[in-house]
């Protein structure tokens, strides 16, 4: 996970997120100048830190200051949690579909199941170029995720980009999508899921960021 890094952060009076929600991390410059950005939510609600994963992005002003900077003991300003739509209520089950730091939200809600023990809802399809690049791969894949990595193979399944054959396995009638990445990668993954396996596209509820993803 080199270009990415994990922000564990005490918020105090914090209100529990949705799994799938996102904060705003907002810096101000000495000067006044501020940036702000947002940034999913990793942990599970029950989890007493919020944990925010942060990828390093070339000259990003927000992402280098969070990833290269920030030390423990600093104080940051945070507002949240935001997002209803791209929430997963815990008790539906859900195809989760995320391609590079995209899998983050997705996490969240592996990591909700796993507290509630609902496990059972959920289907999970994990994409990026290498399982080292991908973050939370390890943890995905323990907990059932097929990886779709277009960089080298993974077992038997040659390097590719995600396909409807990935998906085809986790598939069950009555899910939820939730498909988060890039523009583009939310753009190819929806088509996989309402033209090849047939999803309405009232099922399928995206989030989407540029391009790294």
């Amino acid at each position: 996970m080199a270009r990415g890094v994990q922000l564990r952060l005490d918020v105090a009076d914090r209100v529990d997120h949705l799994p799938g929600q996102h904060y705003v991390v907002r810096l101000t410059a000495p000067d006044g100048y501020t940036a702000q950005r947002s940034y999913s939510v990793a942990s599970a609600p029950s989890d007493p830190l919020l944990e925010l994963f942060v990828e390093r992005l070339d000259d990003g002003e927000v992402s280098g200051y969070l990833a290269d900077v920030v030390e423990p003991g600093d104080e940051l300003e945070v507002r949240g949690p935001i997002g209803g739509w791209f929430a997963w209520d815990g008790v539906s089950p859900a195809l989760l579909v995320g391609g590079g730091s995209g899998v983050v939200p997705l996490v969240a809600m592996v990591r909700h199941a796993v507290d509630t023990g609902r496990t059972d809802l959920l289907r999970v399809a994990a994409a990026g170029r290498t399982r080292a690049g991908l973050p939370y791969a390890d943890e995905l894949v323990s907990a059932g995720a097929v990886l779709a990595l277009s960089g080298e193979a993974t077992g038997v399944r040659p390097a590719s980009r995600l396909t409807a054959a990935d998906l085809v396995p986790l598939w069950e009638p009555g899910q939820t999508a939730f498909v988060c990445g890039s523009t583009a990668f939310v753009g190819a993954a929806t088509r996989l899921l309402t033209d090849d396996l047939g999803m309405p596209a009232s099922a399928v509820r995206v989030e989407q960021f540029g391009p790294s993803g």
